[in-house]
């Protein structure tokens, strides 16, 4: 059975974002995205309990605080390192993706250059965790 998620949306691009909204609109479900510039921003969020997501989607090249560094603060935080961060970037440097997962990232997805590709790898995304048990509370 599938659960609506929230979902902290860590990004710089302001066409990302839009890419990303966009695929999100069009599925059925009604998940609440919560939208912040950086890590620095992310972490004040979380902190503050201003939002409590039930994943993170981030973005590794961003100014401030960038994904990598974000990741390893939120999981040595006994509040925050629970909740699933999943790096959603450009690049697909073997040791970006070797750093991310020692730092516990619970996927990492190379954003395609085709539209549809980049439509698909998202919906899969947000099927997968929509029905993962970790979730359901």
């Amino acid at each position: 059975m599938q659960q609506l998620l929230n979902i902290l949306l860590v990004e710089d691009d302001a066409i990302e974002i839009m890419k990303f909204n966009r695929v999100m609109k069009n599925l059925p479900e009604g998940h609440t995205i919560v939208e912040v510039n950086n890590g620095e921003e992310a972490l004040f969020a979380l902190r503050d309990r201003e939002i409590n997501p039930d994943i993170i989607i981030l973005d590794l090249n961003m100014p401030r605080l960038n994904g990598l560094e974000f990741l390893s603060i939120i999981k040595k935080d006994p509040k925050l390192k629970f909740i699933p961060s999943i790096i959603l970037t450009t690049s697909d440097n073997h040791k970006d993706v070797m750093e991310c997962y020692q730092n516990g990232v619970a996927g990492y997805i190379v954003k395609p250059l085709k539209h549809d590709d980049y439509n698909d790898r998202i919906k899969k995304l947000i099927a997968y965790w929509s029905t993962n048990h970790l979730l359901h509370h």
